[in-house]
C-alpha cells in the first residue's frame, strides 16, 4: 500500500538537503555536495524497498526487482533529483520518490512481477549547471560523447567530464549505451510545471508528447569605448545588438502557432559591466522549444541569421556556438490508449496534453513504449521556490503509477 506518512517524510527529507545560493529554496546542482547527498539519500531508500543496486558510468543509479523470468524486458520508471539555482522541492523529486514507493509498495506485498521492474535515479536532468539538460538520460542510451563532457562547462569553467571524475566516475566510457539490457518500456511522473491541470480541475494528465530544445551561445564582439566620447553613429555596442536578437527570438516564436514554439534567451551577460564604457561584448543563453521538430529547426535557423544580420549591420562579430538539439517526443497510441484506460480504472479524472518541458522520458521514447503522467502544480509555478504539489494529488499518482507498473509487468501486456 502506498504510505502518505512514509512519502511526506520523504519529501521533507529531500528539501532539507541543499546547497547555498543567493536566496531561498533548493540549490542542487547536478554533481554538487548536495546532489550527491541526495543521490545517497535516494540509494537508500532503494535498498530500504528491496531493490538491488547499480551504477553506470555517469552515475545512474538502478534499483532493480527480479522478475518471475529474469530474461524478459524490464519495465523502467523513475526521474531525477538535480534542480536548478533556487528551484523548488517536486521537479523530479516528485518522479523518483514515487517511483522508489511504487517498488516499496509491491515489494510489501508481496507482488511478483513477470517481468523485471527498474526504478532508474537520472542524474543531470537541469541544464543549469552545464549549459545542456537529460545528460544522464543521454548517457544510458549512448548519446553522450566524451568530447561533449569536455566542452559543456558550468560558469566557473569546471567541465562536466571534470566534475564526474572528481565523483570517482567514467567520462571516458561514454559514447556507447550504458544501458544494454531489453526494456519492455519506460514511465515516469512528474509535475505539470503549468497552468492546465489546475485550471480544469484534473487530476492527471496524459502526456502525448514532449517538447525538445535546441540551445545555443550567442557571442557578440564590439568595441568597448568611452560612453561620452563615442558619437552614437561610430558605436559598436554589443548590448544592443544583443537587445535586438532578445526582441527577434520573441517575435521568431510568436510567428508560429500551428503547432507552437517558445524561444527564450535565459541568459545575457554584458562586458565590462561599466556604466561609463559602451559594452564591448555580450554572450546570450538562447533556447528554442517545440513539440515538433521542423517549427523548432525552423526558428532557431532563422533566428542564428537574424543574429548574424544584426551583427553585420552593426560591426559586431557573431559566433554561434551550439550546446544541444534534441528532438521532440511523440507518445505512442497504444502507450496513451493503456494508461488513460488504467486511469478510467482508477476513478481519476484527466485529459491528454503535450509537455512544453523536456524530460528524461523523451530519450526513451525514441526507443521504447514510453509514458508520462502528470500533476497539478500550485499556480503552474516550477523552477521556483514556491513550486508546489498537494499530497492527495502526489498520492493519486503514485498509485496510479503502481498499478501501471503492476499492469506492464505482465507478458501478456503488449504495448508496442
Amino acid at each position: 500500500m502506498i504510505d502518505r506518512a512514509r512519502l511526506e517524510a520523504q519529501f521533507a527529507h529531500m528539501k532539507a538537503i541543499s546547497g547555498f545560493g543567493e536566496g531561498p529554496g533548493i540549490y542542487r546542482m547536478a554533481f554538487t555536495d548536495a546532489d550527491w547527498q541526495g543521490r545517497t539519500y535516494l540509494m537508500r531508500l532503494m535498498w530500504e524497498a528491496g531493490l538491488s543496486l547499480r551504477e553506470d558510468a555517469f552515475g545512474n543509479v538502478i534499483g532493480r526487482m527480479e522478475g518471475t523470468d529474469p530474461t524478459l524486458p524490464a519495465v523502467l520508471f523513475g526521474s531525477h533529483a538535480d534542480s536548478v539555482p533556487g528551484g523548488g522541492n517536486f521537479d523530479g523529486v516528485l518522479g523518483i520518490l514515487a517511483a522508489i514507493e511504487t517498488a516499496r509498495s509491491l515489494t510489501e506485498e508481496g507482488f511478483r512481477p513477470e517481468h523485471p521492474l527498474e526504478v532508474v535515479l537520472f542524474l543531470c536532468e537541469e541544464s543549469s549547471r552545464f549549459g545542456a539538460a537529460t545528460l544522464g538520460s543521454r548517457a544510458m542510451l549512448g548519446a553522450l560523447t566524451v568530447e561533449e563532457t569536455h566542452r559543456y562547462r558550468d560558469k566557473d569553467g569546471v567541465s562536466l567530464y571534470k566534475a564526474m571524475m572528481a565523483r570517482g566516475l567514467a567520462p571516458d566510457a561514454l559514447g556507447k549505451p550504458l544501458y544494454t539490457g531489453p526494456v519492455k518500456a519506460f514511465f515516469e511522473v512528474h509535475i505539470e510545471q503549468g497552468k492546465v491541470l489546475e485550471h480544469e480541475g484534473k487530476e492527471i494528465g496524459i502526456v502525448t508528447g514532449i517538447a525538445a530544445p535546441t540551445r545555443f551561445r550567442v557571442r557578440l564582439t564590439g568595441s568597448a569605448d568611452h560612453s561620452g566620447a563615442t558619437p552614437m553613429e561610430l558605436r559598436h555596442d554589443a548590448a544592443c545588438a544583443a537587445a535586438e536578437i532578445v526582441l527577434a527570438a520573441e517575435l521568431l516564436a510568436q510567428a508560429e502557432s500551428a503547432p507552437p514554439a517558445v524561444a527564450t534567451v535565459g541568459m545575457l551577460q554584458i562586458s565590462p559591466g561599466a556604466m561609463n564604457v559602451i559594452p564591448g561584448s555580450a554572450v546570450l543563453g538562447v533556447d528554442v522549444r517545440s513539440i515538433d521538430a521542423a517549427v523548432k529547426t525552423r526558428v532557431a535557423k532563422r533566428l542564428q541569421t537574424r543574429a548574424r544580420d544584426i551583427g553585420a549591420r552593426r560591426g559586431i562579430d557573431v559566433d554561434i556556438e551550439p550546446i544541444s538539439d534534441e528532438r521532440p517526443a511523440v507518445i505512442s497510441p497504444k502507450v496513451l490508449d493503456f494508461l488513460e484506460a488504467v486511469a478510467k480504472d482508477s476513478g481519476c479524472s484527466y485529459r491528454r496534453m503535450p509537455s512544453g518541458a523536456g524530460h528524461d522520458a523523451m530519450h526513451w521514447a525514441e526507443r521504447v513504449p514510453t509514458g508520462m503522467l502528470f500533476i497539478p502544480c500550485k499556480d503552474g509555478l516550477s523552477h521556483n521556490p514556491d513550486e508546489s504539489a498537494k499530497m492527495e494529488d502526489i498520492l493519486t499518482v503514485t498509485r496510479l503509477l503502481e498499478e501501471v507498473v503492476r499492469r506492464a509487468s505482465r507478458r501478456d501486456t503488449h504495448l508496442e
